[in-house]
Protein backbone atom coordinates (compact mmCIF):
# COMPACT_ATOMS: atom_id res chain seq x y z
CA UNK A 1 0.00 0.00 0.00
CA UNK A 2 1.48 3.15 -1.27
CA UNK A 3 -0.47 5.40 1.82
CA UNK A 4 -1.80 3.64 5.01
CA UNK A 5 -2.93 6.36 7.33
CA UNK A 6 -2.13 10.56 7.22
CA UNK A 7 -0.01 11.76 9.75
CA UNK A 8 -0.57 15.37 9.02
CA UNK A 9 -4.24 13.87 10.16
CA UNK A 10 -3.30 12.79 13.07
CA UNK A 11 -1.06 15.80 14.24
CA UNK A 12 -4.11 18.03 13.40
CA UNK A 13 -6.48 15.55 15.98
CA UNK A 14 -4.20 15.25 18.30
CA UNK A 15 -2.62 18.36 18.59
CA UNK A 16 -4.74 21.13 16.97
CA UNK A 17 -7.79 19.51 18.01
CA UNK A 18 -7.25 17.27 21.02
CA UNK A 19 -4.42 19.56 22.71
CA UNK A 20 -3.02 16.00 23.67
CA UNK A 21 0.07 17.60 25.15
CA UNK A 22 -2.13 18.54 27.75
CA UNK A 23 -2.29 14.92 29.34
CA UNK A 24 1.19 15.84 30.24
CA UNK A 25 -0.10 17.77 32.93
CA UNK A 26 -1.53 15.14 34.56
CA UNK A 27 1.44 13.49 37.22
CA UNK A 28 0.94 9.78 35.69
CA UNK A 29 1.99 11.32 31.92
CA UNK A 30 3.99 14.09 33.42
CA UNK A 31 7.10 12.19 32.02
CA UNK A 32 5.99 12.94 28.37
CA UNK A 33 5.95 15.14 25.84
CA UNK A 34 5.39 16.09 22.46
CA UNK A 35 8.65 14.87 21.47
CA UNK A 36 7.87 11.36 23.28
CA UNK A 37 4.58 11.21 21.65
CA UNK A 38 6.13 11.80 17.85
CA UNK A 39 8.93 9.50 18.44
CA UNK A 40 6.07 7.15 18.90
CA UNK A 41 4.32 7.95 16.03
CA UNK A 42 7.26 7.63 13.68
CA UNK A 43 8.16 4.62 14.82
CA UNK A 44 5.18 2.87 14.40
CA UNK A 45 4.51 4.48 10.60
CA UNK A 46 7.93 2.98 9.75
CA UNK A 47 7.35 -0.65 11.22
CA UNK A 48 3.72 -1.06 9.78
CA UNK A 49 5.26 -0.05 6.24
CA UNK A 50 8.62 -2.12 7.06
CA UNK A 51 7.80 -5.16 8.56
CA UNK A 52 3.70 -5.53 8.62
CA UNK A 53 2.39 -4.21 5.08
CA UNK A 54 4.79 -5.65 2.93
CA UNK A 55 3.35 -9.20 4.15
CA UNK A 56 -0.65 -8.19 4.33
CA UNK A 57 -1.49 -9.74 0.89
CA UNK A 58 0.80 -12.87 1.84
CA UNK A 59 -1.22 -13.23 4.80
CA UNK A 60 -4.24 -13.09 3.18
CA UNK A 61 -3.40 -15.69 0.61
CA UNK A 62 -1.70 -17.67 2.67
CA UNK A 63 -3.98 -18.12 6.03
CA UNK A 64 -3.13 -20.08 8.99
CA UNK A 65 -3.23 -23.95 8.60
CA UNK A 66 -2.48 -26.90 10.25
CA UNK A 67 0.46 -28.75 9.45
CA UNK A 68 0.74 -32.58 9.55
CA UNK A 69 1.77 -32.24 13.50
CA UNK A 70 -1.20 -30.76 14.47
CA UNK A 71 0.70 -27.05 14.76
CA UNK A 72 -1.26 -24.33 13.40
CA UNK A 73 1.33 -22.82 10.58
CA UNK A 74 1.49 -19.20 10.14
CA UNK A 75 3.74 -17.36 7.05
CA UNK A 76 7.20 -16.71 8.90
CA UNK A 77 6.90 -13.28 8.48
CA UNK A 78 4.24 -12.82 10.69
CA UNK A 79 6.41 -14.04 13.65
CA UNK A 80 9.07 -11.64 12.70
CA UNK A 81 7.07 -8.58 12.66
CA UNK A 82 5.10 -9.25 16.00
CA UNK A 83 8.51 -9.79 17.27
CA UNK A 84 9.86 -6.64 16.51
CA UNK A 85 6.45 -4.68 17.93
CA UNK A 86 7.01 -6.53 21.18
CA UNK A 87 10.92 -5.39 21.32
CA UNK A 88 9.43 -2.00 20.69
CA UNK A 89 7.92 -2.17 23.53
CA UNK A 90 4.81 -1.43 22.29
CA UNK A 91 2.61 -3.78 23.61
CA UNK A 92 3.53 -2.48 26.94
CA UNK A 93 3.88 1.27 26.11
CA UNK A 94 0.96 2.53 27.89
CA UNK A 95 1.07 0.30 30.93
CA UNK A 96 2.50 1.59 34.05
CA UNK A 97 6.41 1.30 34.59
CA UNK A 98 6.00 -0.68 37.53
CA UNK A 99 4.89 -3.58 35.13
CA UNK A 100 7.51 -2.72 32.85
CA UNK A 101 5.28 0.30 30.93
CA UNK A 102 5.85 3.59 29.59
CA UNK A 103 2.86 5.13 30.86
CA UNK A 104 2.22 5.83 27.81
CA UNK A 105 -1.36 7.65 27.04
CA UNK A 106 -3.90 5.31 25.85
CA UNK A 107 -4.92 7.86 23.20
CA UNK A 108 -0.91 7.59 21.59
CA UNK A 109 -0.87 3.84 21.92
CA UNK A 110 -3.68 4.06 19.78
CA UNK A 111 -2.63 6.23 17.21
CA UNK A 112 0.15 4.21 17.60
CA UNK A 113 -1.82 0.95 17.04
CA UNK A 114 -3.67 2.57 14.06
CA UNK A 115 -0.85 2.30 11.76
CA UNK A 116 -0.50 -1.28 12.58
CA UNK A 117 -3.98 -1.88 11.72
CA UNK A 118 -4.56 0.05 8.49
CA UNK A 119 -0.68 -1.70 7.48
CA UNK A 120 -2.08 -5.55 8.19
CA UNK A 121 -5.44 -6.38 9.96
CA UNK A 122 -4.30 -9.81 10.46
CA UNK A 123 -0.98 -9.46 11.78
CA UNK A 124 -1.53 -6.58 14.21
CA UNK A 125 -4.84 -8.13 15.57
CA UNK A 126 -2.61 -10.77 17.48
CA UNK A 127 -0.86 -7.68 19.92
CA UNK A 128 -4.75 -6.02 19.99
CA UNK A 129 -5.84 -9.11 21.85
CA UNK A 130 -2.83 -9.26 24.16
CA UNK A 131 -2.64 -5.91 25.12
CA UNK A 132 -6.80 -5.96 26.02
CA UNK A 133 -6.42 -9.49 27.55
CA UNK A 134 -3.15 -7.89 29.68
CA UNK A 135 -5.06 -4.57 30.44
CA UNK A 136 -8.20 -7.04 32.08
CA UNK A 137 -5.64 -8.99 34.56
CA UNK A 138 -4.00 -6.10 35.32
CA UNK A 139 -6.87 -4.65 36.52
CA UNK A 140 -8.36 -7.34 38.25
CA UNK A 141 -5.90 -10.04 38.82
CA UNK A 142 -4.14 -10.95 41.71
CA UNK A 143 -0.10 -9.87 41.79
CA UNK A 144 0.77 -13.43 41.34
CA UNK A 145 -1.25 -13.75 38.66
CA UNK A 146 0.11 -10.41 36.92
CA UNK A 147 3.43 -11.55 37.63
CA UNK A 148 3.09 -14.78 35.91
CA UNK A 149 0.67 -13.78 33.30
CA UNK A 150 0.72 -10.26 32.52
CA UNK A 151 4.69 -9.29 32.82
CA UNK A 152 5.45 -12.19 29.82
CA UNK A 153 2.27 -11.47 27.68
CA UNK A 154 3.83 -7.56 27.49
CA UNK A 155 7.26 -8.40 27.11
CA UNK A 156 5.70 -10.14 23.81
CA UNK A 157 6.73 -13.73 25.33
CA UNK A 158 2.79 -14.28 25.61
CA UNK A 159 -0.03 -13.94 24.15
CA UNK A 160 -3.53 -13.16 24.95
CA UNK A 161 -7.28 -13.95 23.79
CA UNK A 162 -10.80 -14.08 25.06
CA UNK A 163 -13.21 -17.18 25.13
CA UNK A 164 -16.31 -15.97 24.79
CA UNK A 165 -18.79 -17.25 22.36
CA UNK A 166 -19.95 -21.20 22.29
CA UNK A 167 -21.07 -22.89 18.88
CA UNK A 168 -24.38 -23.21 20.72
CA UNK A 169 -24.99 -19.84 22.43
CA UNK A 170 -23.27 -17.21 19.72
CA UNK A 171 -23.42 -13.83 21.11
CA UNK A 172 -25.83 -15.03 24.31
CA UNK A 173 -23.66 -15.26 26.86
CA UNK A 174 -26.49 -16.48 29.26
CA UNK A 175 -26.84 -19.94 27.52
CA UNK A 176 -23.26 -20.65 27.75
CA UNK A 177 -22.83 -24.27 29.12
CA UNK A 178 -19.14 -24.02 29.91
CA UNK A 179 -18.33 -25.10 33.14
CA UNK A 180 -15.66 -24.83 36.10
CA UNK A 181 -15.76 -26.95 38.97
CA UNK A 182 -12.99 -26.25 41.93
CA UNK A 183 -11.15 -29.23 42.86
CA UNK A 184 -10.27 -27.69 46.23
CA UNK A 185 -6.06 -26.46 45.47
CA UNK A 186 -7.17 -23.12 44.41
CA UNK A 187 -8.02 -24.17 41.07
CA UNK A 188 -10.25 -25.13 39.02
CA UNK A 189 -11.39 -27.52 35.79
CA UNK A 190 -12.77 -26.19 33.50
CA UNK A 191 -14.75 -28.51 30.52
CA UNK A 192 -16.80 -26.98 27.29
CA UNK A 193 -16.06 -25.66 24.08
CA UNK A 194 -15.69 -22.16 22.91
CA UNK A 195 -15.82 -20.68 19.17
CA UNK A 196 -14.46 -18.04 17.03
CA UNK A 197 -11.03 -17.62 19.09
CA UNK A 198 -8.83 -15.10 17.21
CA UNK A 199 -5.70 -16.27 17.99
CA UNK A 200 -6.78 -19.27 19.72
CA UNK A 201 -3.56 -21.42 18.43
CA UNK A 202 -0.49 -20.75 16.65
CA UNK A 203 3.51 -20.83 17.56
CA UNK A 204 3.84 -17.02 17.87
CA UNK A 205 4.83 -16.79 21.88
CA UNK A 206 6.02 -19.33 24.01
CA UNK A 207 2.25 -19.63 26.00
CA UNK A 208 -1.00 -18.30 24.83
CA UNK A 209 -2.97 -16.77 27.84
CA UNK A 210 -6.94 -18.04 27.55
CA UNK A 211 -9.50 -15.83 29.38
CA UNK A 212 -12.55 -18.12 29.78
CA UNK A 213 -15.74 -17.32 30.66
CA UNK A 214 -17.37 -20.06 32.61
CA UNK A 215 -20.82 -20.95 34.78
CA UNK A 216 -19.63 -22.42 38.55
CA UNK A 217 -21.79 -23.94 40.67
CA UNK A 218 -24.36 -22.04 42.71
CA UNK A 219 -24.15 -18.75 40.99
CA UNK A 220 -27.99 -19.50 39.66
CA UNK A 221 -29.20 -19.31 35.77
CA UNK A 222 -28.00 -17.07 33.39
CA UNK A 223 -25.20 -14.42 33.33
CA UNK A 224 -25.06 -14.19 37.19
CA UNK A 225 -23.65 -17.68 37.46
CA UNK A 226 -20.57 -16.84 34.92
CA UNK A 227 -17.12 -16.69 36.14
CA UNK A 228 -14.06 -15.76 34.38
CA UNK A 229 -10.63 -18.05 34.38
CA UNK A 230 -7.41 -17.62 33.29
CA UNK A 231 -6.58 -21.14 30.97
CA UNK A 232 -3.20 -20.87 29.29
CA UNK A 233 -2.25 -23.60 26.81
CA UNK A 234 0.84 -24.34 28.92
CA UNK A 235 0.96 -24.37 32.32
CA UNK A 236 3.27 -22.73 34.81
CA UNK A 237 5.89 -26.22 34.78
CA UNK A 238 5.54 -26.37 31.20
CA UNK A 239 3.30 -29.13 30.83
CA UNK A 240 0.43 -28.82 27.88
CA UNK A 241 -2.81 -27.85 29.28
CA UNK A 242 -6.09 -29.83 28.73
CA UNK A 243 -6.60 -26.92 25.99
CA UNK A 244 -7.59 -28.90 22.39
CA UNK A 245 -7.65 -27.01 18.79
CA UNK A 246 -10.41 -28.81 17.09
CA UNK A 247 -10.19 -26.80 13.99
CA UNK A 248 -9.63 -23.78 12.29
CA UNK A 249 -12.22 -21.13 10.75
CA UNK A 250 -12.17 -20.09 7.31
CA UNK A 251 -13.05 -16.66 6.71
CA UNK A 252 -13.94 -14.09 4.16
CA UNK A 253 -11.65 -11.53 5.07
CA UNK A 254 -9.06 -10.71 7.75
CA UNK A 255 -7.82 -14.16 7.47
CA UNK A 256 -4.35 -13.98 8.38
CA UNK A 257 -5.34 -14.07 12.23
CA UNK A 258 -5.87 -17.63 13.42
CA UNK A 259 -9.60 -18.56 14.42
CA UNK A 260 -10.33 -20.94 16.28
CA UNK A 261 -12.63 -24.01 18.07
CA UNK A 262 -11.33 -24.78 21.36
CA UNK A 263 -12.15 -27.81 23.61
CA UNK A 264 -11.30 -27.70 27.35
CA UNK A 265 -11.51 -30.85 28.76
CA UNK A 266 -11.74 -33.20 26.23
CA UNK A 267 -11.56 -36.44 28.47
CA UNK A 268 -7.87 -37.86 27.61
CA UNK A 269 -5.45 -35.21 29.36
CA UNK A 270 -2.76 -37.10 31.32
CA UNK A 271 -2.31 -34.61 33.98
CA UNK A 272 -5.63 -33.80 34.78
CA UNK A 273 -7.02 -37.12 33.78
CA UNK A 274 -9.94 -35.14 31.41
CA UNK A 275 -11.92 -33.79 34.61
CA UNK A 276 -11.24 -30.59 32.73
CA UNK A 277 -8.28 -27.97 32.14
CA UNK A 278 -6.75 -26.28 34.53
CA UNK A 279 -8.27 -22.78 35.05
CA UNK A 280 -7.35 -19.79 37.76
CA UNK A 281 -10.33 -17.71 38.85
CA UNK A 282 -9.74 -14.22 38.27
CA UNK A 283 -11.43 -11.97 41.00
CA UNK A 284 -14.43 -13.51 42.47
CA UNK A 285 -16.50 -16.05 41.31
CA UNK A 286 -19.51 -14.98 39.81
CA UNK A 287 -18.36 -11.56 38.67
CA UNK A 288 -16.81 -12.93 35.61
CA UNK A 289 -19.16 -11.03 32.91
CA UNK A 290 -18.41 -7.31 34.69
CA UNK A 291 -14.15 -8.32 34.85
CA UNK A 292 -14.57 -9.59 31.07
CA UNK A 293 -16.41 -6.30 29.79
CA UNK A 294 -13.03 -4.70 31.08
CA UNK A 295 -11.62 -6.57 28.17
CA UNK A 296 -14.82 -6.48 25.25
CA UNK A 297 -15.06 -2.27 25.72
CA UNK A 298 -11.32 -1.95 25.38
CA UNK A 299 -11.67 -4.38 22.30
CA UNK A 300 -14.95 -2.89 21.07
CA UNK A 301 -12.75 0.18 20.92
CA UNK A 302 -10.26 -1.50 19.04
CA UNK A 303 -12.68 -2.74 16.41
CA UNK A 304 -13.49 0.80 15.83
CA UNK A 305 -9.88 1.80 15.47
CA UNK A 306 -9.52 -1.33 13.12
CA UNK A 307 -12.46 -0.67 10.92
CA UNK A 308 -11.33 3.29 10.64
CA UNK A 309 -7.83 1.96 9.76
CA UNK A 310 -8.48 -0.26 7.10
CA UNK A 311 -11.15 2.19 5.85
CA UNK A 312 -8.83 4.90 6.21
CA UNK A 313 -6.26 2.66 4.01
CA UNK A 314 -8.93 2.04 1.61
CA UNK A 315 -9.54 5.62 0.87
CA UNK A 316 -5.93 6.99 0.70
CA UNK A 317 -5.68 3.98 -1.90
CA UNK A 318 -8.65 5.21 -3.89
CA UNK A 319 -7.51 8.49 -4.18
CA UNK A 320 -4.13 8.46 -5.28
CA UNK A 321 -6.09 6.14 -7.89
CA UNK A 322 -8.00 8.53 -8.79
CA UNK A 323 -5.38 11.05 -9.50
CA UNK A 324 -3.27 9.18 -12.07
CA UNK A 325 -6.41 6.99 -13.59
CA UNK A 326 -7.57 9.09 -16.84
CA UNK A 327 -10.97 8.70 -18.44
CA UNK A 328 -13.99 10.69 -20.21
CA UNK A 329 -13.49 13.95 -20.51
CA UNK A 330 -15.38 17.11 -18.32
CA UNK A 331 -18.95 17.40 -18.80
CA UNK A 332 -18.66 21.13 -20.14
CA UNK A 333 -17.29 21.61 -22.84
CA UNK A 334 -16.24 18.16 -24.39
CA UNK A 335 -13.67 18.32 -26.72
CA UNK A 336 -13.45 14.22 -28.78
CA UNK A 337 -9.58 15.39 -29.65
CA UNK A 338 -8.66 16.47 -26.20
CA UNK A 339 -6.90 13.70 -23.88
CA UNK A 340 -8.91 12.22 -21.03
CA UNK A 341 -8.70 13.82 -17.66
CA UNK A 342 -8.03 11.99 -14.44
CA UNK A 343 -10.99 10.49 -13.02
CA UNK A 344 -10.61 12.88 -9.74
CA UNK A 345 -11.70 15.45 -11.65
CA UNK A 346 -15.41 14.11 -12.35
CA UNK A 347 -18.01 15.10 -9.89
CA UNK A 348 -19.31 12.38 -8.52
CA UNK A 349 -15.52 10.57 -8.35
CA UNK A 350 -15.10 13.66 -5.84
CA UNK A 351 -18.77 12.61 -4.14
CA UNK A 352 -17.27 9.07 -3.19
CA UNK A 353 -13.89 10.46 -2.06
CA UNK A 354 -15.45 13.27 -0.20
CA UNK A 355 -17.58 10.47 1.16
CA UNK A 356 -14.83 8.50 2.56
CA UNK A 357 -12.93 11.36 4.11
CA UNK A 358 -15.87 12.09 6.07
CA UNK A 359 -16.46 8.61 6.84
CA UNK A 360 -12.72 8.02 8.33
CA UNK A 361 -11.52 10.88 9.89
CA UNK A 362 -14.79 11.55 11.25
CA UNK A 363 -14.36 8.04 12.72
CA UNK A 364 -10.86 8.32 13.67
CA UNK A 365 -11.74 11.70 15.49
CA UNK A 366 -14.05 9.50 17.22
CA UNK A 367 -11.91 6.92 18.44
CA UNK A 368 -8.87 9.51 19.62
CA UNK A 369 -11.63 11.39 21.44
CA UNK A 370 -12.78 7.69 23.51
CA UNK A 371 -9.42 7.10 24.15
CA UNK A 372 -8.67 10.52 25.30
CA UNK A 373 -11.67 10.49 27.86
CA UNK A 374 -10.16 6.14 29.06
CA UNK A 375 -6.73 8.69 29.73
CA UNK A 376 -8.72 11.53 31.30
CA UNK A 377 -10.92 8.82 33.20
CA UNK A 378 -7.71 6.76 34.33
CA UNK A 379 -6.14 10.14 36.16
CA UNK A 380 -9.16 11.85 37.58
CA UNK A 381 -11.68 11.29 40.41
CA UNK A 382 -14.47 12.36 41.99
CA UNK A 383 -16.92 14.30 39.86
CA UNK A 384 -14.79 14.17 36.82
CA UNK A 385 -13.87 10.62 36.74
CA UNK A 386 -17.73 9.87 37.04
CA UNK A 387 -18.77 11.56 34.02
CA UNK A 388 -16.12 11.05 32.11
CA UNK A 389 -16.68 7.39 32.30
CA UNK A 390 -20.71 7.89 31.65
CA UNK A 391 -19.59 9.70 28.32
CA UNK A 392 -17.47 6.50 27.95
CA UNK A 393 -20.03 4.15 28.35
CA UNK A 394 -22.68 6.21 26.17
CA UNK A 395 -19.83 6.55 23.46
CA UNK A 396 -18.32 3.07 23.35
CA UNK A 397 -21.34 1.38 21.09
CA UNK A 398 -20.71 4.12 18.90
CA UNK A 399 -17.58 3.82 18.32
CA UNK A 400 -17.52 0.29 17.91
CA UNK A 401 -20.25 0.20 15.45
CA UNK A 402 -20.48 3.34 13.58
CA UNK A 403 -17.18 2.57 11.82
CA UNK A 404 -17.72 -0.86 11.67
CA UNK A 405 -20.87 0.07 9.11
CA UNK A 406 -19.69 3.45 7.60
CA UNK A 407 -15.55 2.53 7.28
CA UNK A 408 -16.65 -0.85 5.02
CA UNK A 409 -18.83 1.78 3.18
CA UNK A 410 -16.14 3.79 2.51
CA UNK A 411 -13.99 0.87 1.10
CA UNK A 412 -17.25 -0.40 -0.90
CA UNK A 413 -16.56 3.49 -2.42
CA UNK A 414 -13.30 2.64 -2.63
CA UNK A 415 -13.69 -0.47 -4.93
CA UNK A 416 -16.15 1.97 -7.38
CA UNK A 417 -13.23 4.74 -7.58
CA UNK A 418 -11.52 1.81 -8.78
CA UNK A 419 -14.16 0.75 -11.38
CA UNK A 420 -13.25 -2.85 -12.21
CA UNK A 421 -9.73 -2.47 -11.08
CA UNK A 422 -11.02 -2.13 -8.08
CA UNK A 423 -12.84 -5.85 -7.62
CA UNK A 424 -9.52 -7.68 -8.39
CA UNK A 425 -6.85 -8.71 -6.22
CA UNK A 426 -4.38 -6.93 -8.23
CA UNK A 427 -5.41 -3.22 -6.29
CA UNK A 428 -5.71 -3.12 -2.44
CA UNK A 429 -9.50 -2.28 -2.18
CA UNK A 430 -10.81 -5.36 -2.62
CA UNK A 431 -8.81 -7.09 0.46
CA UNK A 432 -9.83 -3.88 2.90
CA UNK A 433 -13.49 -4.61 2.10
CA UNK A 434 -13.23 -8.38 3.02
CA UNK A 435 -11.30 -7.55 6.03
CA UNK A 436 -13.46 -4.86 7.50
CA UNK A 437 -16.79 -6.85 6.70
CA UNK A 438 -15.58 -8.79 10.03
CA UNK A 439 -16.13 -5.85 11.97
CA UNK A 440 -20.24 -5.39 12.54
CA UNK A 441 -19.62 -8.93 13.17
CA UNK A 442 -17.22 -9.22 16.11
CA UNK A 443 -16.75 -7.91 19.68
CA UNK A 444 -20.66 -8.05 19.18
CA UNK A 445 -22.50 -7.48 16.41
CA UNK A 446 -23.67 -3.95 15.60
CA UNK A 447 -27.58 -5.16 16.57
CA UNK A 448 -25.98 -5.93 19.91
CA UNK A 449 -24.75 -2.55 19.83
CA UNK A 450 -27.48 -0.93 19.30
CA UNK A 451 -29.63 -3.12 22.18
CA UNK A 452 -26.82 -1.78 24.25
CA UNK A 453 -27.42 2.02 23.25
CA UNK A 454 -30.76 2.22 23.39
CA UNK A 455 -31.71 -0.72 26.01
CA UNK A 456 -28.99 0.56 28.08
CA UNK A 457 -26.55 3.54 27.98
CA UNK A 458 -29.19 6.00 27.25
CA UNK A 459 -31.37 5.23 29.92
CA UNK A 460 -28.95 4.26 32.62
CA UNK A 461 -28.99 6.48 35.81
CA UNK A 462 -32.58 7.87 34.54
CA UNK A 463 -31.35 8.96 31.31
CA UNK A 464 -28.18 10.75 32.87
CA UNK A 465 -26.06 9.41 30.23
CA UNK A 466 -27.85 10.74 26.95
CA UNK A 467 -28.44 13.95 28.88
CA UNK A 468 -24.53 14.07 29.73
CA UNK A 469 -24.13 13.49 26.09
CA UNK A 470 -26.20 16.01 24.92
CA UNK A 471 -24.78 18.45 27.40
CA UNK A 472 -21.18 18.11 26.03
CA UNK A 473 -22.47 18.03 22.02
CA UNK A 474 -24.13 21.57 22.87
CA UNK A 475 -21.33 22.92 24.82
CA UNK A 476 -19.68 22.42 21.25
CA UNK A 477 -22.71 24.23 19.51
CA UNK A 478 -22.60 26.94 21.53
CA UNK A 479 -18.70 27.11 21.13
CA UNK A 480 -19.78 27.84 17.67
CA UNK A 481 -18.27 31.10 16.42
CA UNK A 482 -21.60 33.25 14.86
CA UNK A 483 -21.73 33.70 11.28
CA UNK A 484 -20.70 31.20 8.31
CA UNK A 485 -20.83 27.55 7.26
CA UNK A 486 -20.18 26.26 10.98
CA UNK A 487 -22.99 28.10 12.57
CA UNK A 488 -25.29 26.66 9.93
CA UNK A 489 -23.92 23.31 10.90
CA UNK A 490 -24.02 23.68 14.46
CA UNK A 491 -27.70 24.82 14.30
CA UNK A 492 -28.65 21.93 12.09
CA UNK A 493 -26.77 19.66 14.85
CA UNK A 494 -29.01 21.30 17.93
CA UNK A 495 -31.91 20.70 16.02
CA UNK A 496 -30.62 16.85 15.72
CA UNK A 497 -29.87 17.01 19.53
CA UNK A 498 -33.53 18.12 20.09
CA UNK A 499 -34.96 15.39 17.97
CA UNK A 500 -32.41 12.42 19.46
CA UNK A 501 -33.75 13.20 23.25
CA UNK A 502 -37.68 13.46 22.03
CA UNK A 503 -37.21 9.96 20.27
CA UNK A 504 -35.77 8.79 23.33
CA UNK A 505 -38.31 9.72 25.32
CA UNK A 506 -41.43 8.77 22.81
CA UNK A 507 -39.79 5.13 22.60
CA UNK A 508 -39.54 4.62 26.58
CA UNK A 509 -42.72 6.55 27.57
CA UNK A 510 -44.49 3.16 27.90
CA UNK A 511 -41.56 1.37 29.79
CA UNK A 512 -42.45 -1.61 27.38
CA UNK A 513 -38.57 -3.07 25.77
CA UNK A 514 -40.12 -5.04 23.60
CA UNK A 515 -41.98 -1.77 21.63
CA UNK A 516 -38.70 0.51 22.33
CA UNK A 517 -36.29 -2.07 21.11
CA UNK A 518 -37.62 -3.24 18.19
CA UNK A 519 -35.99 -0.66 15.71
CA UNK A 520 -33.04 -0.58 18.22
CA UNK A 521 -30.57 -1.00 15.30
CA UNK A 522 -31.91 2.51 13.48
CA UNK A 523 -31.57 4.12 16.54
CA UNK A 524 -27.94 3.21 16.76
CA UNK A 525 -27.41 4.73 12.92
CA UNK A 526 -29.47 8.07 13.98
CA UNK A 527 -27.21 8.54 17.24
CA UNK A 528 -23.96 7.75 15.54
CA UNK A 529 -24.33 10.08 12.63
CA UNK A 530 -25.53 12.92 14.98
CA UNK A 531 -22.10 12.08 17.15
CA UNK A 532 -19.95 12.13 13.69
CA UNK A 533 -21.57 15.23 12.73
CA UNK A 534 -20.57 16.57 16.21
CA UNK A 535 -16.97 15.63 15.86
CA UNK A 536 -16.87 17.18 12.33
CA UNK A 537 -18.16 20.39 14.11
CA UNK A 538 -15.10 19.96 16.98
CA UNK A 539 -12.67 19.65 13.89
CA UNK A 540 -14.69 22.40 12.34
CA UNK A 541 -13.83 24.66 15.62
CA UNK A 542 -10.36 23.44 15.17
CA UNK A 543 -9.67 24.64 11.66
CA UNK A 544 -10.90 28.20 12.37
CA UNK A 545 -9.53 30.47 10.05
CA UNK A 546 -6.52 28.68 8.95
CA UNK A 547 -5.81 28.43 5.32
CA UNK A 548 -4.21 25.70 3.25
CA UNK A 549 -5.25 22.63 1.16
CA UNK A 550 -5.50 20.47 4.07
CA UNK A 551 -7.89 22.93 6.12
CA UNK A 552 -10.29 23.36 3.12
CA UNK A 553 -10.12 19.71 2.62
CA UNK A 554 -11.60 19.74 6.51
CA UNK A 555 -13.86 22.17 5.73
CA UNK A 556 -15.39 20.43 2.54
CA UNK A 557 -15.70 17.04 4.09
CA UNK A 558 -17.50 18.41 6.85
CA UNK A 559 -20.41 20.35 4.66
CA UNK A 560 -20.15 16.97 2.82
CA UNK A 561 -21.69 15.26 6.29
CA UNK A 562 -23.74 17.93 7.38
CA UNK A 563 -25.66 18.24 3.80
CA UNK A 564 -25.73 14.99 2.69
CA UNK A 565 -25.40 12.71 6.25
CA UNK A 566 -27.05 14.30 8.67
CA UNK A 567 -30.48 14.73 7.09
CA UNK A 568 -30.69 11.21 6.87
CA UNK A 569 -31.66 11.48 10.81
CA UNK A 570 -34.69 13.03 10.87
CA UNK A 571 -36.89 10.32 8.69
CA UNK A 572 -35.17 7.71 11.06
CA UNK A 573 -36.01 9.56 14.20
CA UNK A 574 -39.26 9.89 12.80
CA UNK A 575 -39.31 6.30 12.13
CA UNK A 576 -38.29 5.68 15.81
CA UNK A 577 -41.05 8.11 17.10
CA UNK A 578 -43.89 6.26 15.84
CA UNK A 579 -43.35 2.89 16.88
CA UNK A 580 -43.68 1.35 14.56
CA UNK A 581 -43.51 -2.46 14.56
CA UNK A 582 -43.25 -3.91 11.03
CA UNK A 583 -40.43 -6.09 11.78
CA UNK A 584 -41.44 -6.92 14.81
CA UNK A 585 -44.80 -8.41 13.46
CA UNK A 586 -43.42 -10.01 10.83
CA UNK A 587 -44.46 -13.79 10.93
CA UNK A 588 -41.48 -15.61 10.37
CA UNK A 589 -43.41 -18.17 8.17
CA UNK A 590 -44.20 -15.39 5.70
CA UNK A 591 -40.04 -15.66 4.69
CA UNK A 592 -40.78 -18.83 3.23
CA UNK A 593 -40.39 -17.47 -0.58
Amino acid sequence: MAHLLSRRDLDFLLYEWLDITSLTDRDRFSAHSRDTFDGVLDLSSEMAGKLFAPHNKAGDQSPPRLGDDGRVELIDDVKTALDAYAAADLIAAAFPESLGGLDLPTTISRASMAWFQAANPGTSSYALLTTANANLLAAHGSPEQIDTWVRPMLRGDFSGTMCLSEPQAGSSLADITTKALPVGDGTYRISGTKMWISGGEHELTDNIVHLVLAKTPGGGPGVKGISLFIVPKLLPDGTRNDVALVGLNHKMGNRGTSNTLLNFGDGTHPVTGGTGAVGYLVGEEHRGLTYMFHMMNEARIGVGFLATAIGYAGYLASVDYAKVRTQGRPVAGRDPAAGPVPIIEHADVKRMLLAQKSYVQGALALGLYCSRLVDIEATSDGDERARTHLLLEVLTPIAKAWPSQWCLEANSLAIQVHGGYGYTTEFDVEQCYRDNRLNPIHEGTNGIQGLDLLGRKVVMADGAGLALLIETITATIEATPAGGAPAEFAAALRIAITDLAATTAALWADGNPAVALTNSSVYLQAAGHIVIAWMWLEQLIAVGDSAGAFYDGKRAAARYFFRFELPSTRPQLALLASLDQTTAQTDPAWFTS
